[in-house]
């Protein structure tokens, strides 16, 4: 008898060492028995005999030592290792390992199996320490090490305990059974089992070979015995099988239980009829049949038998052989071991030869985690590459073996003692599930933080693929997983009118599971105001554009090329000093300067409107800067009057020199680019304000005393209702979210807690915000206050005090106009 899953050479009905003619005490009696059974490999059967033995030995203390190691080795046998654990750890606390330094390495093991890896490295450096020369100390260290580092990193299968198949008792290594990958065959030691008697070194009924199937809804039925004629199955083990390419001829692994002779485990092929099974033939490995093999794999063409031997010519405990055949009716005769590469001084066993070229088996040596392990090697010029191990969540910290795959599928079933099973060893199933990519997002304005609808999002690939998406009434956008794909590398590009583009990236180059990618993009609104851009300055009675100037220029041609549809107004300043028509003339060239420079970079000049302001519009400092040593303070209007009033003439030529000036500003956000630019003017239509006209703006007449006339704020149009005792510059709830939405205002300007005011995609009522610019006529008041009034019908309303701020006001009823002074 021998457990299928650890096959050796056993002696069955023996008592060796026993002289019935020599009287023996009832102790050592005990221990006799005890040992013989383990020396039969009854494991199971000599733990209940060892304890026994034990409460017998009393004063003998290096027998108790070695009863306790005993134990644990049966423990070990069987495969129950926190009981092992705990055995090895008594018999080092006996000062067994004096004696026997092995029981700290199996002791290591135990604590490997059962997780505790830190444990573990005490231990193998503690047996490195004993046995220098033994390198299964530093390696089981290093395995420690690496399983640690191993359960952070898991690698992408995703894997399934089968519960319909499996029972309370061992279940393991399946093999598929027809093309489809519905069927089994496995191998279990359930209740149903053929033969009555007990395997004594597992405790467990004697193995036979099982079959399962899934129904139409991919639902496992109960699995039946393969055969109930005992022609496969007998009263002896029979498991591990394996069936050719057409799934016509199965090879099995058969243990023999004859009491009385020496037996170990023999590879039989039977040919399936139907659906029954032809009589077991055994299959002929060589010149040597006595030897121990088992754990078949084929390769498709039935030339070639990987398998699992303890012959004695290997490299450890049980090794993988291959075998080959000129034809598939032949004997085997080629038997050669796969080396050292594969084999250790542990045991290799459960092979499974896939596509010819790659082997997966099991090793308890190798740098694993706990007891066997699954690992991977391929055959590269003629010779087997280094073993790698499939880490979590294929491998854990107990015994993981007896892998197979579906032919092209990174699917499969394999086996494995760890918790979460039914009972001993269980059959799983794994999968690599799909690397699939999907993008999202939420698309918002930066000023006012609200949602942007109808934004295209545009996704270009690095493989030429282009996929737009519009954003929904909540931002929203998304590509599904037909729409990424692998190995790709993508530019986001967002778009809406009136805003800046904006663009990101993504890839999916090197990234090996399934992920959602989240970007989100913040918008930013085009402004009505200038553009910010550092100074261009002019030298006295000079137009042209100074180099150093030029390069500051490179900003907004950037943001002209970036935003093809905006207009650019340029708008040029001269000092006070010359007369007014000089000045006009001074400023058509300063603008007709960076025009032309524009232009020549490229830039349309349809998209480029300058106007000459003389010296009409002094500069207002918009933040504190010094010049000649000398502040000069934000809100400062250097006008005429205040240059006169500064002390020295270089301070007053620095002011001069700061009104000298090109301002920016976009006017347009509609401009139609042309799909192709023959040739660009050499000159621009240049707009010249040289006498302005009358500053008055025509109004109607509403109810009472109210007015009615047209103001631009921020840049958009709207009618404002002037009526003398009104108290602030009061905004309707429907035009001040109307700038909110149009970026005309932002969160930023708005007192108070922005969350609560901005609150459920609305504005709180008479919420205070401040607007950069409001325009009457020619009159134009920065950083004015705002107050949102929610049942208002007027767009804007506003009294005296407010007006007064635009300049000295008439009001001409029979003219119907509001005249500036």
């Amino acid at each position: 008898m021998m457990k299928i899953k650890y096959f050796a050479i056993i002696v069955l009905g023996l008592l060796i060492g026993l002289a019935a003619s020599q009287p023996v005490s009832a102790q050592k009696k005990k221990t006799q028995l005890a040992d013989q059974a383990f020396e039969d490999k009854q494991y199971f059967a000599a733990i209940d005999k060892y304890k026994k033995a034990y409460s017998k030995a009393k004063k003998n203390k290096a027998e108790k030592s070695r009863i306790a190691y005993q134990i644990a080795e049966c423990y070990r046998f069987t495969n129950e290792t926190k009981r092992a654990e705990a055995a090895y750890k008594r018999a080092i606390r006996m000062k067994h390992h004096r004696k026997e330094p092995l029981a700290v390495l199996y002791y290591a093991d135990a604590l490997k199996t059962n997780g505790k890896y830190n444990l573990a490295i005490e231990q193998y450096n503690e047996y490195a320490e004993r046995v220098s020369n033994d390198p299964r100390g530093p390696e089981g260290a290093n395995s420690c090490r690496l399983a640690l580092k191993w359960k952070d990193l898991p690698s992408k299968y995703e894997v399934e305990n089968i519960k319909k198949i499996n029972s309370k008792v061992d279940d393991f290594a399946p093999s598929y059974a027809d093309k489809f990958y519905n069927s089994i065959i496995f191998t279990s030691a359930r209740e149903g089992s053929t033969g009555k008697d007990t395997d004594d070194w597992t405790g467990q009924n004697f193995s036979d070979l099982f079959f399962a199937k899934m129904d139409r809804k991919k639902t496992w039925n109960n699995p039946v015995l393969l055969d109930e004629s005992e022609v496969v199955n007998t009263v002896a083990n029979e498991g591990v099988s394996t069936l050719n390419s057409t799934f016509s001829k199965m090879y099995f692994t058969r243990c023999g239980n004859v009491k009385g002779e020496k037996k170990g485990c023999q590879i039989y092929t039977s040919t399936r009829r139907g659906k029954s099974m032809g009589a077991p033939q055994m299959l002929i490995l060589g010149s040597d049949t006595n030897a121990t093999v088992g754990h078949p794999t084929l390769s498709k063409d039935e030339k070639m038998i990987i398998f699992s031997s303890d012959k004695g010519d290997g490299y450890g405990g049980k090794d993988l052989y291959m075998a080959t055949r000129k034809d598939k009716e032949s004997d085997f005769r080629l038997i050669r071991n796969l080396g050292p590469v594969i084999n250790t001084m542990g045991d290799e066993m459960f092979p499974f030869l896939r596509d010819d070229t790659v082997l997966y088996f099991a090793s308890d040596r190798l740098p694993g985690m706990g007891g066997l392990d699954i690992f991977k090697s391929s055959y590269v010029d003629e010779k087997w590459s280094k073993p790698v191990n499939l880490k979590p969540p294929i491998n854990s910290s107990n015994d993981d073996f007896a892998i197979v795959f579906k032919a092209g599928k990174e699917s499969g079933l394999f086996s494995t003692n760890r918790k979460g099973g039914r009972g001993g060893d269980d059959i799983w199933s794994f999968i690599e599930p799909p690397v699939e990519f999907t993008l999202s997002g939420v698309v918002k304005d930066d000023m006012t933080l609200q949602y942007i609808i109808g934004a295209d999002i545009k996704l270009i690939g690095s493989n030429g693929s282009s996929i737009t998406a519009k954003s929904d009434p909540k931002g929203y956008f998304n590509f599904g997983k037909t729409q990424l794909k692998p190995f790709t590398s993508y530019e986001i590009i967002v778009s809406k009118e009136d805003y800046f583009n904006i663009t990101g990236r993504i890839t999916t180059v090197d990234v090996n599971v399934s992920m959602d990618f989240v970007y989100d993009f913040l918008l930013q609104p085009i402004p009505d105001e200038a553009i910010v851009l550092p100074e261009i300055l002019y030298d006295l009675d000079k137009w042209n554009l100074k180099p150093q100037y030029q390069d500051s220029l490179q900003g907004l041609i950037q943001t002209l090329g970036q935003n093809p549809t905006i207009i650019v107004e340029l708008a040029s300043h001269t000092d006070t000093r010359a007369d007014d028509n000089y000045n006009d003339i001074l400023s058509q060239k300063r603008a007709e300067s960076v025009i032309y420079y524009l232009i020549d970079r490229g830039i349309d000049p349809d998209r480029l409107v300058a106007k000459g302001y003389g010296e009409r519009i002094p500069r207002t400092i918009n933040k504190d800067m010094t010049r000649e040593n000398f502040t000069l303070k934000k809100g400062t209007i250097l006008s005429e009057n205040y240059i006169a009033s500064l002390p020295n003439d270089n301070m007053k030529e620095a002011a001069h020199q700061l009104n000298r000036r090109t301002d920016f500003r976009v006017i347009s956000r509609d401009f139609v680019p042309k799909a192709t630019i023959e040739e660009i003017a050499s000159e621009a239509e240049i707009d010249i304000i040289i006498n302005p006209e009358k500053n008055a703006i025509p109004f109607t007449q509403g109810k009472g005393e109210a007015v009615m006339s047209t103001c631009i704020i921020n840049g958009y149009n709207m009618e404002f209702t002037y009526v003398k005792r009104v108290r602030g510059f009061n905004i309707s709830i429907d035009e001040a979210l109307r700038l909110l939405k149009e970026g005309a205002i932002s969160k930023n300007d708005f007192e108070g807690d922005i969350n609560k005011v901005l609150a459920e995609g609305t504005i709180s009522d008479r919420a205070v915000f401040y607007l950069n610019e409001v325009r009457i006529g020619d009159n134009v008041v920065n950083d004015i206050s705002a107050t949102v009034i929610h049942d208002m019908e007027e767009q804007v309303m506003f009294g005296e005090a407010t007006l007064k701020m635009f300049g000295k006001f008439t009001i001409d009823y029979d003219k119907k106009e509001i005249v500036f002074e």
